[in-house]
This record gives C-alpha cells, structure tokens and sequence, in this order.
C-alpha cells in the first residue's frame, strides 16, 4: 500500500504525518525549542558512579544528569559475547572521567537521558559501528540472498584498515554499488570530524546533533511503499530537495511542495486525528471499543464490545470484537507512539483458535511498525504482554502535562469530602489558635454545600468551638483548593 507524507513546517514546530489509505498512521512532532537529543554525541563527564546499582551519572550538558547502566558500557559487550562475566562499572568508571557517549533514550518524566557507549552513526542505507568490526543485515530483508550479496558487498566496499562495521538497513534493499560506497564514505568522514571535535572540546560539549525531524524523514521513513512526500514550506522543500540530491537522489522525485489554500494538515485530518489520540477511548466501527491507560511502569489497553451485538452467537461477537481490536491497537501503538510494557486485555475467548486468529492478526498488523518490538501469546489470566522499544516522549507527553487539580490521579475529591476535611482542619486549628473568627475560602461548589446541605454540620462546629465561621467564594480556585483564615 502506498504511504503519503505530510510535512507542515512553522517557525515552532514541524510536525509529520505518515497517511496510508486516507487514514493517518503515525504523527512526529519536533519543536524548535525542545529538539529530541537521541542519536546526538556527547563528550560528557562522569558525575557520581553508583556500584549498588551497577550504573553512573554523566554530565552532558542538559538540565538533568544522564544515566548509564554497566551493560551498556562497550567494554562489557564485548565481554558478555565472549561469555566472560561483566566487569563492575567502578573498575570502569571514576568520577571526572571524560566519556564519549551517545544518547539512546530521551529525557522522560523524572527521569534523565539514557547513554551507551556503543557509538552508531545512521546513514541512509547504513548504520556505522565505529568500534565494532561486524556486518549486520536488517531482520526485514527476509531473501538469503540478498543477504549474502548485501553482506558481501559491504565487506567489498570496506577499507583495508577499516577498524568499524556496518548495519545494513532495509532501505538498502535493491541499493547500487554507487549508493552503498558513498553511504560509507559519508559516515567515515563524519566520523573523523566526530574524533577532532572531541579532542579539542572540553566537556561537557555536544560532538554530533542528529538531524532534523525533517531529514530524518527522508532517511528513515521513505521506503519502496512511499508516495509522495508534500511539504508547506518553500525553503524546507528546496533544503529537502539538495539534502536528498547527496544522500538519496531516488526520492528527490517525490519531494513536493504544497502550495494549496487549505493548511496541509487538513487535507488528511490530521489535527482531529491528534485530538482523538489524546483521548483514552477509541472507538471500533462495530460500536466495540478500546480504553488505552499509560502510566510510569506501563501501558495498558482493555477491550470491550460496547453496543456491538452482530455476531452470530457470542463467542462470535467477541471474537470480532478482537479481531477488530487488534488492527486498531497496532495503528494506535504507532499513532501515540506508545513504548515499554504494553498489557492487552482482550475479551475472554475460550476458543483457542479463536486466540491464535487474534494473535496472529495482532502480528501482522504490528509489522507495518519500523520500532522494535516482542509479542508474548495470551499468559493464564488472559493478557497478552509485548513490549515495544522507547525512545522518544509518547504524543501525550509531548502535547500534554499533569492535571494541576487531580495531580495525574485522574480524579478529585468530592466537594463533600472536602468540606469533611476542611470542618476537620478547623477543629484541629482551634485548638492551636484563638482568633476571633475562621474564614474558610474555597470554591463554589464546596461554599455552596456548607450554605446547604453541611450547614447543620458547620453550625454544630462553630458552637463547639465557641467562635463564627464564615464563608468566601474565590472564583479562581479549583475544587481541590480552600484556604482556612484565621481573624
């Protein structure tokens, strides 16, 4: 199927929209001012090893330290595929120490960027391992042949005294010999510009910025299934057009730019197809639905038939439900880009071919998705677990923050709760203090239950405490908020 991409530019943001068939498949967004740093090079400085854990903290520059874990030290690859037992990091680490590191996973939540030490720079057709002389192949080129040939030809193509290897990546399926040569010596040279760079930079100090969403686009996502690529931007389309003419001069043909009256994003309906992968509901076009949950540890996804009564019988019913659910749940793991532990509950099938129709159509659906990722079958209480790797914040994280009234929980107190706590708040106050009246400020909804059904309550309080309690309205606060003053 042919795949289109939307490319809408603002001096802000660039977003990119991945459309198959009228229907959007995945949304990137990259703003000017909070650029991803994953792939980028650092020359950082090792703040704090930590050998209870095994793991240390290193200065590169960015608001919060970035971490590392021993088994991401390249001196302990080596060693684990040689089947020795991992050196401990303080005998590898020492704090001061200047360290070339790449960062592998961005800043999320609380937590810093997550760095190896396992350098790989990302060309178009290949991927270089300056420190590991191997030869891999991309699991998605699936003939052995072109493997072998693939494998060969890089090997052919290497210097004599080439210290690195390669990753040969899908794009380079059906690749020249002319497109393959110049892939290497493009990441070669840059490489060396990478070592001058830290030999003379103090730390800490960024050696390599990937591209931009933008060109990562063109050496990412453009495949043999790419349509067109349209872009509302004069300038960037001309950028795109010389950026492609050196690193992939077959795709230069469909670099468009799009000068139509409506916003490029609403020929495809892109920003409502946002809003409704902000939402936790999505709705099946049987009447079924999914509510897809993401917290810290994991993301959740529950299926239910809702209003959909069609099938045959019951198991019938839910079996369409989860098949349906399925297509749905790989296009919204894309869309969100949703990452780590994902738990799918799925409706109750007793039918175990009934189950292993929906895994297999889970699968083939999750093969459209270039991120990596497992799938386990269904476990004894019904779940199907999988994971997908996490390297960028998911849409929600970009585009949205912690409610400022329920603090993430995703509810908040009733008004009757909280004028409980407020009446005993006071109790506690008055035995503390002796003013000559309290004043409770809160919102409408909390002033009006006291004036109502709580007013015997806040009258009983007040003759126990022997002083007048009266009431404020602060239109600005929010049902969680009140103040108790004392007069």
């Amino acid at each position: 199927m042919t795949e289109d991409i939307l490319i809408n530019i603002t001096p802000f943001e660039t977003r990119v929209a991945l459309v198959e068939q009228g229907a959007v498949q995945e949304i990137h967004i990259e703003r000017s001012i909070q650029r991803g740093h994953v792939g980028n090079l650092y020359l950082g400085k090792v703040v704090r090893v930590l050998p209870g854990m095994q793991s240390a903290f290193v200065d590169i520059g960015l608001e919060r330290a970035a971490f590392i874990h021993v088994g991401d030290l390249r001196q302990n690859r080596k060693e684990r595929s040689n089947g020795t037992a991992p050196t401990p990091i303080e005998k590898l680490l020492f704090e001061g120490q200047s360290l070339m590191v790449q960062v592998i996973k961005d800043p999320l939540g609380t937590k810093g960027a997550r760095l190896s030490t396992q350098i790989s720079i990302a060309g178009r057709m290949l991927v270089y391992l300056p420190h590991d002389p191997h030869v891999g192949i991309s699991q998605k080129i699936e003939s052995e042949e072109d493997r072998i040939s693939l494998r060969e030809r890089v090997l052919r193509f290497s210097a004599p005294d080439e210290k690195g290897g390669f990753i040969v990546r899908t794009q380079a399926e059906g690749a020249t010999d002319d497109e393959l040569q110049a892939d290497q010596s493009y990441l070669r040279t840059l490489w060396s510009s990478i070592q001058d760079k830290a030999r003379s930079q103090p730390t800490p100090s960024l050696l390599y910025n990937d591209l931009t969403l933008a060109q990562r686009v063109l050496r990412d996502m453009v495949g043999p299934h790419t349509g067109t690529i349209m872009v509302d931007s004069r300038s960037t389309t001309q950028n795109l057009l010389d950026w492609a003419a050196i690193y992939t001069p077959s795709v230069q043909d469909r670099i468009k730019h799009y000068s139509g009256e409506r916003p490029l994003f609403d020929t495809a309906n892109v920003d409502e197809e946002i809003a409704r992968a902000l939402s936790r509901r999505v709705d099946l076009k049987s009447g079924g639905y999914l509510i897809i949950d993401q917290t810290e540890a994991l993301t959740t996804v529950d299926v239910n038939t809702g209003g959909f009564v069609g099938g045959r019988n019951f198991d019938d019913t839910i079996f369409k439900t989860n098949l349906e659910a399925a297509l749905a749940l790989a296009r919204q793991l894309r869309l969100r880009n949703l990452g780590g532990i994902i738990i799918l509950d799925f409706i109750d099938m007793d039918d175990i071919e009934h189950r292993n129709s929906v895994l297999a159509e889970l699968n083939k659906a999750l093969g459209k998705d270039r991120t990596r990722m497992t799938v386990s079958g269904f476990s004894q209480l019904g779940l199907v677990e999988m994971t997908r790797k996490r390297t960028r914040d998911s849409l929600a994280h970009q585009l949205c923050e912690p409610c400022p009234t329920c603090q993430s929980r995703g509810n908040v107190r009733t008004p009757r709760t909280l004028c409980y706590e407020i009446l005993r708040e006071i109790l506690r106050e008055s035995r503390q203090f002796n003013p000559k009246e309290f004043r409770i400020l809160a919102s409408q909804d909390i002033v009006d239950l006291f004036l109502e059904e709580e007013s015997a309550h806040l009258a009983m309080l007040g003759d126990f405490i022997g002083k007048p309690i009266s009431l404020e309205v602060e239109s600005q606060y929010t049902q969680e908020q009140y103040d108790i003053v004392l007069i």
